[in-house]
């Protein structure tokens, strides 16, 4: 960061306490209310001055509630910081694509195991291989598995409720997904033909970017208590699928964004950036939005599904056992891009919101009636991915979350480096090199995918996670460590 943008980041930015930061609803004109930032001091001085204007512009919007948000991971996105969250009054407020984004329900999921560490690492490159023949994944990949529109439908209307039905997973699956893998009010007259048409050979396929398959060990048991009951123990392997609603998501965000954009127009809503196009939430305009936006965000659901059932076929195979002696047991699946109608208490009275999380995982405390209840004991699973080289985390929902954060917390780690700038300065094949000498294996598409995600281009997800441990938002249940890594 330059020292410009240094002293600007801190001349903005009301110290509330050491994790906490505010922007002041006089920031800038038009603020219906303050900005809240959650990041520690060294993260603070990796924040552009850019992303707090995001932050701001957000808070212009009609009916927010309580303040404008970003996780500690945040960064700049599409109107919406990426890590922004956001809450609007149900009938007051109004419902903006921006704060949900283009990959609409990317999301991650971890399955469990009860293979070891020893039993992995002298067969791993070849696992890896197996998986990364399995699954396909970069640029316009397409699967081997083909649905027509009836069953694209059902996908739309259904989620991961289809894929079991179908034979791709079993009946617990379903319950350790949030929303049990299924929003309910989706409506497929609202997805466009292109939208279709990109939709359908892409289901159980990665993708590119920053998604992948991840084949890890549990290095370290926070929380005993919850590790049990998340099925957790140290050395023992796990695995971590992170993607969306590939190119359906993104067409779906697209059509919707062109009506939304005329709509901001017709309702007269003052925007500071037309990123953040959006109408009244109960309008036509974007109800409709919804309804699609809940079809991509159930077929992002049966695409990590899919993508896991064939993972567990990998696994199998190689191991020679059926998936159920193996212990390949669903921990949970969270999505980290979405908008969702919820309760929650706001000035001592319950209301309706849409909350907005783009970047942010939902993370409720235990005894919260919408999470597992082999789980609400304890709280709902909040998994924050790390980068190829680092560490990813379990964490669990805390109460702090809820008066917080309308029960949200970070997603990753958070870029510090532009893709562009990242396939620049950096070379696939070196990092791939360093990584295996770490005793991380990766296998992409190509080597600039390596380049564009390396672990460099990240924030600390160790220093991002903390931050919402010590908010208690969202406290730590275990860390696992990369072993090898499929990239899309």
């Amino acid at each position: 960061m330059s020292e410009k943008n240094e002293t600007s980041v801190h001349d903005i930015l009301t110290k509330i306490n050491d994790n906490i930061w505010e922007v002041p609803e006089n920031f800038k004109p038009g603020m219906n209310v303050p900005g809240r930032i959650f990041v520690s001091k060294p993260l603070l001085d990796l924040l552009e001055s850019e992303t707090i204007d995001q932050v701001a512009n957000v808070a212009s919007l009609p009916g927010i509630q309580k303040y404008s948000m970003a996780m500690p991971d945040a960064h700049l996105g599409y109107g919406f910081s990426i890590g922004g969250v956001a809450a609007f009054d149900k009938d007051e407020g109004v419902i903006s694509p921006g704060g949900v984004g283009f990959d609409i329900n990317c999301g991650v999921r971890l399955i469990r195991s009860n293979l070891s560490e020893e039993d992995v690492r002298p067969k791993l490159p070849e696992l890896l291989d197996s998986l990364f023949d399995a699954i396909p994944s970069g640029v316009g990949s397409k699967s081997r598995l083909r649905v027509n529109d009836k069953e694209l439908d059902d996908i739309f209307m259904h989620g991961v409720r289809w894929a079991v039905r179908n034979g791709y997973g079993v009946e617990k699956d379903l319950s350790h997904c949030e929303s049990n893998g299924m929003m309910p009010g989706a409506d497929p007259s609202m997805v466009s033909v292109k939208a279709r048409k990109r939709g359908r050979p892409q289901i159980g396929t990665l993708g590119s970017g920053n998604h992948f398959l991840e084949v890890q060990y549990v290095d370290k048991v926070y929380d005993k208590e919850a590790a049990e009951a998340f099925g957790l123990k140290e050395g023992q392997i796990t695995f971590m699928i992170h993607c969306g609603s590939r190119g359906a998501g993104h067409q779906i965000c697209t059509d919707h964004l062109q009506k939304l954009t005329q709509a901001s127009k017709k309702y007269k809503i003052p925007l500071p950036d037309k990123q953040l196009a959006c109408a009244p939430a109960g309008s036509d305009e974007a109800q409709n939005y919804f309804k699609a936006m809940v079809c991509a965000a159930n077929y992002a659901w049966v695409n990590r599904q899919v993508i896991m059932h064939w993972a567990r076929e990998v696994f199998e195979s190689f191991f020679r056992s059926e998936h159920g002696d193996l212990g390949l047991d669903l921990v949970y699946d969270v999505a980290h891009n979405v908008a969702k109608l919820e309760r929650h208490i706001i000035a001592g009275e319950e209301k309706e919101v849409y909350v907005h999380r783009k970047g942010a995982t939902r993370a409720f405390p235990a005894g919260h009636p919408e999470i597992p209840q082999d789980y609400s004991d304890v709280g709902q699973p909040v998994i924050i991915p790390g980068s190829m080289g680092t560490a990813s985390y379990v964490l669990k929902g805390g109460p702090a979350a809820l008066e917080l954060t309308f029960g949200s917390a970070c997603h990753g780690a958070g870029r510090v480096m532009s893709r562009r700038s990242a396939k620049r300065e950096l070379r696939g094949e070196k990092v791939q090199s360093k990584l295996r000498s770490e005793g991380i294996i990766v296998r992409a598409t190509q080597p600039s995918l390596i380049a564009e995600e390396a672990p460099e281009v990240y924030k600390s997800s160790s220093e991002v996670v903390d931050v919402v441990h010590n908010l208690g938002i969202a406290t730590k249940v275990a860390r696992v460590l990369p072993m090898g890594v499929v990239k899309g």
